[in-house]
């Protein structure tokens, strides 16, 4: 007959046995459970990779193809690099005169920048730190712009530009682009999250509207207003229907339209799209390049526009 110290000796074992029957089970479902976290990653990486690689694809193609003396495609080994970089960026740029087109779109770039900044900004201060009727209804008119697509503004615009005699001239392309419901809206936003102590202190201190405004407000937006210029610098650049429409005269015509005249400047179809693609690599460098320079405020910029 077992004792009872063999008894509690046998459930003990037992019991034993059974905790370390359930530490090799978690065990193991630990280890599935890491093994199956990692094999979720490795797909999750390699569908990422697989789609910022199809995405820049067609840049990569055009960057091989401003390398070859001939542009065209035909098999996958007429993607190897070519040997005519060189010569084609300096014709591009210097024979075909095509700095001046991309000096056009800075240009251009800039003073819509320049005024989208100022127009929103005194926008932004009047409609978050000024009382008057029906505020939030001309708030809500601002934004309604937004639902209005460009063909329905672009014949009014193009008669009262002509009308008002600025068509093929400089303030055709950047006069039209100064009001921005956008830029507006981002910087509205980002007032509201400011302190109101601030305005009372700045009242009491006898700080004007303007004053407020270049030394509180700008000081405080200065991610903000660097985020929403590479935003607008990107958007003016990339302008192609109006500035075709409205400039007549060649020297004044911007980057995006100088890719077609550089495809007319050529003798042959090869080399026409040789060019092409090497005017295209090179209208990509300046926003691509504030891109990478200003992603960190960007990325502020989307958050707020988010809230």
């Amino acid at each position: 007959m077992p004792t009872t110290e063999d008894k509690m000796l046998g459930s003990l074992l037992t019991a034993l046995t059974a905790a370390a029957e359930r530490s090799r089970s978690a065990g193991r479902t630990t280890s599935e459970r890491i093994r199956r976290f990692e094999t979720e990653q490795l797909t999750l990486h390699v569908l990422a990779a697989t789609i910022v690689f199809l995405i820049i694809l067609p840049v990569l193609i055009a960057a091989l193809v401003s390398t070859k003396r001939a542009g065209i495609v035909t098999s996958i080994g007429d993607l190897a690099p070519g040997g005519h970089a060189l010569s084609n960026y300096r014709r591009a740029l210097i024979g075909l005169e095509f700095w001046r087109f991309m000096l056009n779109s800075f240009l251009m770039s800039v003073a819509v920048v320049v005024g989208k900044l100022v127009v929103s900004l005194l926008a932004a201060l009047v409609i978050v730190y000024y009382r008057f009727p029906y505020k939030n209804a001309v708030f809500l008119f601002i934004l309604f712009t937004l639902l209005l697509p460009v063909p329905v503004r672009f014949v009014p615009l193009y008669r009262l530009t002509t009308e008002l005699g600025m068509s093929n001239t400089f303030f055709a392309i950047t006069v039209p682009y100064l009001a921005s419901a956008t830029t507006v809206f981002i910087l509205r936003q980002h007032f509201l999250s400011i302190p109101a102590s601030l305005v009372e202190t700045a009242k009491v201190d006898g700080v004007g509207p303007l004053r407020f405004l270049w030394s509180v407000l700008v000081p405080m937006s200065r991610a903000v207003l660097v985020g929403v210029s590479v935003i607008m610098f990107v958007y003016t650049w990339n302008q192609y229907l109006w500035p075709l429409v409205i400039i007549n005269a060649e020297s004044l015509q911007v980057a995006q339209v100088g890719l077609s005249l550089l495809r007319g400047q050529a003798s042959t179809g090869e080399v026409a799209w040789s060019m092409v693609m090497t005017g295209s690599m090179l209208t990509l460098l300046p926003p691509l390049a504030l891109l990478v320079l200003f992603r960190r405020q960007l990325l502020e910029t989307f958050t707020i526009q988010q809230k």
